[in-house]
């Protein structure tokens, strides 16, 4: 495996110098040289060897063949990629060899070996330090060749752009391949890359693979506060700053139950990025990290959706109602593209108050009621004509309460008649030609007279009680 940093100068002193030996030539050409992604430096290399080989893999496919727990959030270390390269059909040879620190001649030996491999067409993953700098980190290289007249290595180098057919002096070759193993010993790592038949590319799925949340992980490490936890919960990165257990249940509990209702009923498509759900333990944390995290000022004390951010960020104190409200919206926006305001929210408050009944979520009668009935008492509330009208903006100025409630409650009744999947899934099909949605709720309801409709519907929710 990749080891922790070690002290590469105890190595380099005590090996002694080694002596030309009067290596052949050799050079695999016509390797394309591929820009890892973060931490995907052994990945990278197998995709190069792959690619020359004229086959699809991708470094993301390699790392999901390793077997890698992708919440780590980082690339393979050896014995993962060694699992990797065997699954796609690879015999990798001796990987570990260790040798006395002082025993130039127990190295030379490996150096033949991978040379012997290189006559006959066959490169090497070396892993190795990255320079002979005391703190260099540990790197694989793709070694493709050797120039017997200036003694150097030929090598893909996947951390920097335009890494083709670098060049390393061998001795400096020999200096940072070998790795602190213990006291009396270090370990020389190569990976052949000897083959005969190869498996094929896996089949591509439409979900987020465990290298996409590796990368996530990897990236989002950085940004997370002191005491902070985080649970992979497809396809979200649910984070809090609650003991990790309390983190979990709710990824389980909440994220994991509305998302799979949720598209059980209506979203075939996932959200189009991995998303992370921060859960604030309470106002302090909510008002202060989205501050320092994001540099929004929230407008709402329950939580909100940021697009910008691709985060769900919640004060988790107030309960979990706004957060399925929230993840109702990256889920349509996938699935449902410039869905009007007046469906998203109503979908959206809908099932802020939610239960399950024979396996599908259902949204239940909530605070937004008696704002709702104390409009139609007034005879306030707007037309179905004039609500659904509404562009983006109008419905989220003026009389925004009662829009919510109207399209809340619209949904609610649509869903007490059996009616809401359907039209949901009937707006989609004909939101080219409907792209209110009011012709479909006309079809939808089998309603010729909407006036007459909506005086059923007002009685309707001023019989319905909460709590």
């Amino acid at each position: 495996m990749r080891h922790r940093l070690c002290p590469l100068f105890i190595v380099v002193a005590l090996l002694p110098a080694v002596v030309q030996a009067g290596y052949q030539d050799v050079l695999i050409n016509d390797v394309p040289a591929i820009r890892q992604r973060p931490d995907f430096c052994g990945e990278a290399c197998v995709q190069m060897w792959l690619a020359h080989l004229d086959t699809r893999w991708t470094q993301d496919d390699v790392f999901n063949e390793s077997g890698l727990d992708a919440s780590l959030g980082r690339g393979c270390h050896t014995a993962e990629l060694n699992t990797a390269l065997k699954k796609i059909g690879f015999q990798t040879g001796d990987v570990w060899n260790k040798i006395a620190f002082a025993d130039a001649a127990q190295l030379e030996a490996q150096w033949k070996l991978l040379h012997a491999d290189l006559l006959r067409g066959v490169p090497s993953i070396a892993c190795m330090h990255y320079s002979d700098r005391a703190d260099a980190s540990e790197h694989f290289r793709l070694i493709l060749g050797y120039d017997a007249k200036t003694d150097e290595i030929v090598y893909h180098e996947p951390a920097e752009e335009k890494g083709e057919y670098r060049r390393m002096a061998r001795a400096m070759f020999l200096k940072i391949w070998p790795l602190p193993s213990d006291e009396k010993t270090s370990v020389v790592i190569r990976l052949s890359l000897a083959s005969e038949k190869l498996a094929e590319r896996p089949k591509q799925g439409t979900d987020f693979t465990p290298s996409d949340y590796a990368q996530h992980i990897l990236a989002l490490k950085p940004k997370l506060p002191a005491g902070f936890s985080f649970v992979i919960q497809p396809p979200f990165v649910v984070i809090g700053d609650e003991p990790a257990e309390a983190v979990r249940q709710r990824a389980t509990s909440t994220v994991k139950w509305a998302a799979e209702k949720l598209k059980a009923d209506y979203f075939s498509k996932n959200p189009t990025d991995i998303l992370d759900v921060w859960l604030f333990k309470d106002k302090d944390s909510y008002e202060k990290h989205t501050a320092d995290i994001f540099k929004d000022k929230p407008t709402t004390p329950y939580g909100y959706y940021s697009p910008a951010h691709k985060s769900l960020i919640m004060n988790i104190a107030t309960g979990g109602g706004t957060l399925v409200h929230e993840i109702v919206h990256p889920f349509m926006a996938a699935n449902f593209p410039n869905c009007p305001a007046w469906f998203n929210e109503g979908m959206g408050s809908l099932y802020e108050q939610s239960s399950e009944n024979a396996g599908h979520i259902v949204g239940l009668t909530n605070w937004r009621l008696a704002g709702l009935q104390k409009t139609i008492r007034a005879e306030k509330l707007p037309t179905f004509a004039d609500l659904l009208a509404l562009s983006d903006a109008e419905f989220y100025r003026g009389e925004v309460g009662t829009h919510y409630a109207q399209a809340r409650y619209l949904c609610y009744y649509l869903q007490q008649q059996g009616l809401l999947v359907k039209y949901y899934h009937a707006f989609v099909e004909n939101k080219k030609d409907d792209a209110t949605g009011y012709q479909t709720l006309q079809k939808i309801l089998k309603e010729e007279d909407m006036g007459a409709f909506q005086k059923r519907w007002e009685a309707f929710a001023m019989k319905l009680s909460f709590p």
